[in-house]
């Protein structure tokens, strides 16, 4: 019994491991994420998260940016939140300190 029950606790994990360690070393080379043996040795390494690693890099392969709902900015606001004022940009058009000297001389005027 104590045997069976080793083979059990111990087998059927590694099993499922080595399973997975496999999946990934012949997929990876059919979907074209090479070297395949790397993919193998971090799912093999890391057993759960490697695995996961591994499908979430598979799945970046097949992204298309034509379909993307973000694309473009086009997201929904929600109706409670449409008259907040927007965040200040972090691209080329952050205030630069003499606009913020102009904004305050329009104040005092």
């Amino acid at each position: 019994m104590r045997t069976l029950l080793l083979a059990a606790v111990v087998g059927v994990p590694l099993a499922w491991h080595l399973g997975l360690t496999a999946f990934t070393y012949y997929d990876a080379a059919r979907v074209g994420l090479k070297p395949r043996e790397k993919w193998a040795a971090i799912t093999f390494c890391v057993p759960v998260f490697g695995f996961f690693a591994y499908l979430f890099e598979r799945s970046e392969l097949s992204y298309d940016p034509e379909s993307d709902p973000y694309r473009g900015n086009n997201f929904n606001i929600h109706p409670s939140r449409a008259d907040d004022a927007p965040l200040p940009s972090r691209g080329d058009d952050r205030r630069s300190p003499d606009d913020d000297a102009d904004r305050e001389s329009e104040r005092t005027e």
